[in-house]
């Protein structure tokens, strides 16, 4: 069965006007005239209030929170991780790396039929987060997004008559397609309306290698059809023309956008296959939030087996982002995501169990650059015991 997917559009306005002080006369025709014109119209100033409270912390310092662990028996053990620690955010997935919600909306929205009931009460939770004072950001998951590939394929890649999927067999949508923004654009807004107080975009991006592919996949180019340039140009203004309009249609909602972003994207002018720009996308966002995982890069900077060096690889990456970062106008916040987890698949000799002191040199990498944000990961939210996450 093909679902669609309705996106609603708000509008806000004033049609009050302000009157002449001029004489009105009434002719026989009982027309009005005003001899002096009336002012234009003046847009409402839209304030949207949630009704929770939260205050930016000193630095963000958090962790990755999914939507089963959220609405699970873990969350008890999060919660007491972040009160107990100098940790003091959570970034908890709303739509995951399949597509769905992490909670039922309300019937009326045209995001029910993707909704799970993991989060059982998201008001609750979010009721739990401020008495705690624990700052709640909302992870929309965009690109990567198996549930809407398959119910709308129109709106993905084919291969030949197939849906492509990768080699997880995992699903991307249209990164060229104004439909798929507006339905990640609809996501973020019901976050926000929940009382998220920031709206984390992920996997803003083409499918890895996609430079490879991009001639035998059949897609629209949409709107990029005709852009000057090659694919690559074509594929980051797409990407970065989706991060300017989420963060427009999000602005009167007060919510703070961030963007994760590869790591790798701050020592290239631009990463051809994915399109990604580290520069541009930082022009639209409030927060960057390069993966810095140690385990995911190769031979760069000079480090022979980075995971094995988590305080060198993050040092080395620091001075390059903050050179990037610099040439900006504007600069947004730099918070990266660093690695509490084992990487085994890199095979004997080229990993390290990663514990407390591993999280913490990265942390320590990070502060003598000048980061004092970061975010934790692990996949399954089994974060490291002991760890002094002081920046």
């Amino acid at each position: 069965m093909v679902l669609v997917f309705l996106i609603p559009a708000i509008y806000f306005k004033d049609s009050a006007h302000s009157k002449s002080n001029d004489e009105v006369s009434l002719n026989s025709k009982r027309e009005l005239s005003i001899k002096e014109k009336s002012l234009p119209e003046q847009p409402v100033r839209f304030a949207f209030n949630s009704g929770y409270h939260f205050d930016y912390p000193d630095a963000v310092r958090g962790i990755y929170v999914t939507g089963n662990s959220a609405g699970a028996s873990k969350f008890p053990g999060l919660i007491k991780l972040v009160d107990s620690t100098d940790l003091n955010t959570m970034v908890i997935d709303i739509k995951d790396d399949r597509g769905n919600m992490t909670y039922k909306p309300d019937p009326s929205s045209p995001y029910s039929k993707i909704g799970k009931n993991y989060i059982k009460d998201p008001k609750a939770l979010l009721k739990t987060l401020e008495e705690k004072k624990i700052y709640p950001i909302a992870r929309v998951v965009v690109f990567k997004d198996t549930v809407l590939a398959n119910a709308k394929p129109e709106w993905s890649f084919m291969d030949g008559k197939d849906l492509w999927k990768n080699g997880r067999g995992e699903s991307f949508v249209n990164p060229f397609l104004k439909e798929v923004w507006e339905y990640n654009v609809g996501v973020a807004l019901e976050a926000a309306k929940l009382g998220f107080q920031e709206i984390q975009f992920d996997y803003v991006r083409f499918p890895e290698g996609f430079e490879k592919r991009d001639k035998e996949l059949k897609y629209s180019e949409g709107n990029y059809k005709d852009l000057e340039g090659d694919g690559v140009q074509q594929r980051v203004s797409a990407v970065t023309d989706f991060v300017s309009y989420a963060k427009e249609k999000l602005k009167p909602y007060g919510v703070k956008v961030s963007v994760d972003i590869f790591g790798y994207t701050a020592t290239l002018p631009e990463a051809p296959g994915i399109g990604q720009n580290f520069s541009k996308i930082s022009n639209h966002v409030d927060v960057i939030s390069s993966m810095i995982y140690p385990s995911h890069w190769t031979s760069y900077f000079g480090i022979k087996n980075p995971d094995l060096e988590p305080y060198k690889l993050v040092a080395e990456y620091s001075k390059v982002e903050k050179k990037k970062l610099e040439q900006l106008k504007n600069p947004p916040t730099s918070r990266p995501w660093i690695q509490d987890f084992t990487a085994s698949w890199l095979g004997s000799g080229n990993y390290q169990v990663y514990g407390k002191s591993q999280v913490e040199a990265q942390i320590k990498a990070l502060k003598d650059n000048g980061i004092h944000e970061y975010l934790v990961w692990n996949a399954s939210n089994r974060y490291t015991p002991g760890v002094d996450y002081t920046p």
